[in-house]
């Protein structure tokens, strides 16, 4: 019998670190100068460092395991490996469906930056129109090849942050002071550390194409930390430059676009914008790329139907859950019913870090012993994941156990029509 086909292993360290920058810069660079300057005023800056330090056992937990694995999959694999099939597949569904609706609701909200630019998007018909457009291109792109879609993805990445580099360099190089940093009381960074920390989410994407990747076990441990510090160290430039170039800052989401503004005029608000439009897209396309094919690998692993795991012969991309992923997507974005769905996506993020910070000593016991630096990190990363967990509202818990609910039992119908009963332990 033939080999299967397989998707190609065309991406490298620069492509590995593309899906991971994108994966945490979308809006919020944009919006979180302003609000955690607001809050804690000239500590801004070290609130981000903060956020670092609270994401990064999590960071190493993953890099640890990605040097472990080769294949597609990421937070699937490693609850599999560890703890078996089901846990796999919580590790992934939760991420699945929130993805498609989070997928919708930013499309949305970057059409509403470019509606500044372009008034006819204030249209509803007009903005639901480029939604559904644009999530159905991104979609298309991506089912045309890996090599295209990081080609594209390099792209928006330099739209999106050359802009933001400029209004460093204006800030660097203009005649602008920024304040001297202060201590702020505890009760104003308390009410702003979520949002450090949620300035890194997104971060663990990166892990799910190993499969593409020309050699996973060796990049993606490196690529993981480092972009992680390089992220750090952008917003660190970015929240700086706003601090020194907006003499009078204020809480206003939009005000980074008055920060450009006033170093270089209109053609400078306008370059904001523009960025925050390409950051979101290319937020968006990361998200194309990764969460299908999570699916994929949990198909490869039968926790899916095979369909998902399909290969198109021409492209050699995993393009029947690409598609799935991305029309899916685009018709939920006509619904506008999404908002449940979405306040809950970071609840199942957490649930993905739980499991792949649980699966790191589970693998490493039953190789012989657990490294004990390894298993410090790991407590440390469950810690912050069950902390972050305790503030999530009501509604964010009641629509989770709703997803779990239903992923469970498209879990065992899948298994079952696999011919595989019920789901086995590690």
């Amino acid at each position: 019998m033939s080999e299967p086909v397989k998707p190609p292993r065309t991406v490298g360290a620069v492509g590995t670190s593309l899906f991971q920058v994108n994966g945490m810069i979308g809006s919020g660079i944009f919006a979180l100068p302003a609000v955690l300057v607001a809050a804690v005023g000239s500590f801004a800056p070290m609130m981000i460092v903060f956020g670092f330090a609270l994401i990064l056992p999590l960071g190493l937990v993953f890099a640890w395991l990605a040097g472990r694995f080769d294949s597609t999959g990421g937070p699937v694999l490693y609850g599999k490996t560890a703890f078996g099939s089901f846990a796999g597949f919580q590790a992934g569904w939760g991420r699945y469906a929130s993805g498609m609706v989070s997928l919708a609701a930013n499309t949305h909200v970057m059409v509403s930056y470019f509606a500044a630019l372009f008034p006819v998007l204030e249209s509803g018909f007009a903005a639901g129109v480029t939604v559904f457009a644009t999530i159905v291109i991104l979609t298309i792109i991506n089912t045309l090849g890996m090599r295209s879609s990081v080609n594209a993805l390099g792209f928006m990445t330099v739209l999106k942050l050359a802009p933001l580099g400029i209004l460093v360099l204006a800030a660097t190089f203009g005649n602008y002071n920024a304040p001297a940093i202060v201590l702020p009381e505890f009760s104003q960074a308390e009410t702003v550390i979520l949002l450090t920390f949620y300035a890194f989410i997104g971060f663990e994407g990166v892990t799910v194409p190993a499969g593409e990747m020309k050699d996973p076990k060796r990049d993606l441990p490196r690529v993981l930390i480092a972009t992680l510090a390089g992220v750090t160290l952008i917003y660190v430039a970015v929240i700086w430059a706003y601090m020194a170039i907006a003499t009078e800052p204020t809480g206003n989401t939009n005000a980074l676009a008055g920060a450009g503004e006033i170093a270089f005029g209109q053609i400078g608000a306008f370059m904001i914008v523009i960025a925050a439009g390409f950051s979101i897209m290319a937020n968006n396309f990361t998200s194309v790329i990764v969460v299908p094919r999570m699916a994929f690998g949990m198909a490869e692993q039968g926790m899916l139907p095979q369909w998902f795991a399909q290969i198109s012969p021409r492209f050699l991309t995993p393009a029947n859950s690409i598609l799935f992923y991305g029309f899916s997507s685009a018709l939920l974005s006509l619904t506008g019913g999404f908002a449940a769905l979405a306040a809950a996506s970071t609840l199942t993020r957490l649930l993905t870090y739980v499991i792949s910070a649980a699966a790191l000593p589970a693998i490493e016991r039953r190789e012989g012993a657990i490294n004990p630096l390894h298993g410090i990190v790991v407590l440390l990363a469950l810690a912050s994941s069950v902390w972050l967990a305790t503030h999530a509202t009501a509604n964010s818990w009641a629509t989770f156990g709703g997803l779990l609910v239903v992923g469970t039992g498209l879990y065992f119908i899948a298994r079952r029509r696999n011919g595989q009963g019920v789901p086995e332990t590690a």
